[in-house]
């Protein structure tokens, strides 16, 4: 009972972490739109569970291979770190809310959900989390499912306030710190855990996982930045040629 619990706080707390700047967040912004919220959730909610079921399968099959137990250990735990760099690059939405228009509301949420969620880092995150966990796959579902919904909820009701508030980078950066943690305390028990290693070479390990973290946020951060500036600069380009046109058409009709 009581690893149960921990395993749905853990998965509760990450899928809403990694749910903060989702393209699958956006998208409950979309659909709230278009439908009630109600529906919207609803879909969120279904897609979710057989999604997520999936993943926490996959996750379940892979700790089997008794003699693979610390590879995976290890992988789950650096994965994490990968998802925290993964929130700091940040998602698209790409129109996924309009892949599936032809059916009613709550079946054209739940499964352009499921379809945006297959290889997305929330649905990575559950594998990772059924394999660290494999003694609570219940819990894991239903703390996965419960920060989806969570998460979409706060993406519904108050995102749009919350952005013009706190800033989408600050929201990203403080989520992707959190993954970055979770990634560092379990490396930190796979080396003395599962390694038995010491705590020099433990606090070596991890102080190369930190370095390592730190110069690919710094490298994400900075091509993000020359990402932004150039589209600034498209943006600017395009509305000086559009008002240069305008200014030739009226010299014209003076003349």
């Amino acid at each position: 009972m009581h690893e149960n619990l921990i395993a749905f706080l853990f998965a509760a707390g990450a899928v809403v972490l990694a749910e903060m700047g989702d393209k699958t967040q956006l998208l409950a912004m979309a659909f709230a739109t278009k439908y009630k919220a109600s529906k919207v959730l609803l879909g969120v909610f279904i897609a979710t569970v057989f999604n997520h079921a999936l993943a926490v399968a996959i996750g379940n099959l892979i700790t089997r291979f008794e003699a693979a137990q610390i590879w995976i250990q290890a992988i789950a735990s650096l994965s994490f770190i990968f998802f925290g760099l993964w929130t700091i690059r940040g998602d698209k939405l790409e129109g996924e809310e309009n892949k599936v228009s032809k059916f009613g509301a709550i079946a054209t949420v739940g499964i352009a959900f499921f379809l945006a969620e297959m290889g997305d880092k929330t649905q990575l995150a559950t594998i990772a989390l059924a394999a660290k966990f494999p003694r609570c796959p219940v819990g894991i579902l239903v703390g996965t499912t419960t920060g989806m919904l969570i998460a979409d909820g706060i993406g519904i009701i108050v995102g749009v306030v919350l952005c013009k508030r706190i800033p989408e980078k600050t929201v990203k950066l403080i989520s992707a710190g959190a993954f970055a943690v979770f990634g560092l305390i379990g490396s930190y028990q796979v080396a003395r855990e599962r390694l038995h290693l010491s705590l020099v070479p433990t606090i070596a390990i991890l102080l190369v996982l930190i370095a390592i973290t730190g110069v690919s946020a710094y490298l994400i951060i900075k091509k993000n930045k020359k990402a932004e500036a150039e589209n600034r600069a498209a943006i600017e380009y395009c509305r000086l040629k559009s008002q240069n046109e305008t200014d030739e058409k009226s010299e014209e009709l003076t003349i």
